[in-house]
């Protein structure tokens, strides 16, 4: 049984790392990079290493998104043309 679960666990993880690879919009891919985070997590915990894991969630799905998010705002916001050319 948990041999099993370690299997979902491990399928769910290539599933949303090739999910995070294939998306190109910045925006989507951090948000799939979050989801990333929340099953590395999951993971993690399925492992036996729930100090690992809370850290992963922590990290790799709150944070590092969230950073990514601003990054690309910030970014878009300095390529946004002036108005009137002034």
């Amino acid at each position: 049984m948990t041999d099993a679960v370690i299997v979902v666990a491990l399928l769910l993880v290539a599933a949303a790392a090739t999910a995070a690879v294939a998306t190109r919009d910045p925006v989507r891919q951090s948000l799939v990079l979050a989801v990333l985070g929340v099953v590395l997590a999951v993971l993690f915990t399925v492992l036996q290493a729930p100090d690992v894991g809370l850290s992963q969630l922590a990290v790799g799905a709150a944070v590092t998104p969230l950073l990514l998010l601003l990054t690309v705002r910030k970014v878009r916001r300095r390529a946004r043309p002036k108005d009137g050319g002034r």
